[in-house]
C-alpha cells in the first residue's frame, strides 16, 4: 500500500497454479522436493517455493522435471504461458479494489503512500527492501507502483482522496534529500487537485487518534466501504461494518487532530525548501 517491497508471496495467480499442479504430480508419483531438487539441480527450498507459487521455475527446470516426473509436456507447456505478479499475493484484490474505488482515505506513518509517491522515492523504498530484490525486481515494483497512480487522475468517476500524514515523513531523506524535495514537491502539485486533500499530523501533538498505526478506508462503486491495514508481509481486507464504522470514526479524528490543507500546503512547501 504505502512502500514496502513486498512479502514472501509474489507471485501470480498463474504462478500458484503451476505450484499447484507442480506439487500434485510429484506427490501423485511419490516423488519428494529432496529428489526433484536433485534432479533439475536447484535447491529444496527453491522448489518449494516454486510449489507455493512464489518464484517463477528457472529456464529449463520445467522440463527438467517432466523427465522424472513422467507428465509428458505438460509442465514445459503450462510455463510457457507464467507471468509474474505485478504486486504480492496478499496485496492483489486491495490493489484491485484500490483502481476501481471512487473514495480512498489513508493514514501514513512510515513513509509515503505509494499513490503520493515519485519514481526516484519509490525506488529508494524499493532498494532498502531486506532481502535484497535484485535490479529488475526493484523496477518492475517501481513501474507497477506508477501505475497505480492512475487513479490519481481518473476522470470517470473521479474519486474523493484524502491523505493523512505524519509530519516526520516529511522529514525523513528516503534517497536523499534531493529526492526528498521532488517527493514533497509532488505531493504540492497532488494537493492542488480539487478532489484530493493532503494534511500533516505535527509531531508535537501531544494526542492522536493514529497511534494504532496506519490504514486505508475504501469506498467501492457500489458504495461498499472496506478497510486495509498492512503490517510486515500481509495485508488484511475488512469489510465487517462495525469494524469499518468505528475505523471512519477513528480516522474523523485523525483528520480534525491534523493540520487543515491549507497549513499543511505551507508546512510541506517549507520543508521542501529547506532541502538544499
Amino acid at each position: 500500500m504505502s512502500g514496502k517491497g513486498g512479502g514472501n508471496s509474489e507471485g501470480s495467480a498463474s504462478m500458484r497454479v503451476f505450484g499447484t499442479v507442480l506439487r500434485a504430480m510429484r506427490e501423485h508419483v511419490g516423488v519428494s522436493t529432496e529428489d526433484l531438487a536433485a534432479h533439475v539441480g536447484y535447491s529444496r527450498s527453491l522448489v518449494i517455493k516454486i510449489e507455493r507459487g512464489e518464484r517463477m521455475p528457472p529456464p529449463g527446470f520445467a522440463e527438467k522435471a517432466e523427465t522424472l516426473l513422467g507428465t509428458g509436456e505438460v509442465l514445459g507447456k503450462a510455463a510457457r504461458h507464467l507471468e509474474r505478479g505485478d504486486f504480492p499475493s496478499w496485496f492483489e484484490e486491495y490493489a484491485e479494489l484500490e483502481a476501481l474505488a471512487v473514495g480512498l482515505y489513508t493514514y501514513n506513518t512510515l513513509v509515503f503512500h505509494g499513490l503520493l509517491q515519485t519514481e526516484e522515492y519509490a525506488r529508494a523504498v524499493l532498494s532498502a527492501y531486506c532481502p535484497v530484490l535484485d535490479p529488475e525486481e526493484i523496477e518492475r515494483r517501481v513501474q507497477a507502483r506508477m501505475a497505480r497512480q492512475a487513479l490519481l487522475t481518473r476522470v470517470a468517476r473521479t474519486p474523493q482522496l484524502s491523505f493523512v500524514i505524519e509530519e516526520w515523513v516529511l522529514q525523513r531523506p528516503v534517497g536523499g534529500r534531493r529526492v526528498l524535495k521532488h517527493q514533497l514537491e509532488r505531493l504540492l502539485e497532488i494537493g492542488a487537485h480539487r478532489h484530493v486533500s493532503i494534511q500533516v499530523m505535527l509531531a508535537t501533538n501531544e494526542e492522536s487518534a493514529g497511534f494504532d498505526g496506519a490504514m486505508t478506508l475504501l469506498e467501492t462503486p457500489e458504495r461498499r466501504l472496506l478497510a486495509y491495514i498492512e503490517g510486515q508481509n500481509v495485508g488484511l481486507l475488512i469489510d465487517d461494518r462495525d469494524e469499518v464504522s468505528e475505523l471512519h470514526m477513528r480516522y474523523s479524528m485523525i483528520r480534525s487532530q491534523a493540520l487543515t490543507p491549507e497549513d499543511s500546503a505551507k508546512l510541506i512547501e517549507q520543508i521542501a525548501g529547506e532541502q538544499l
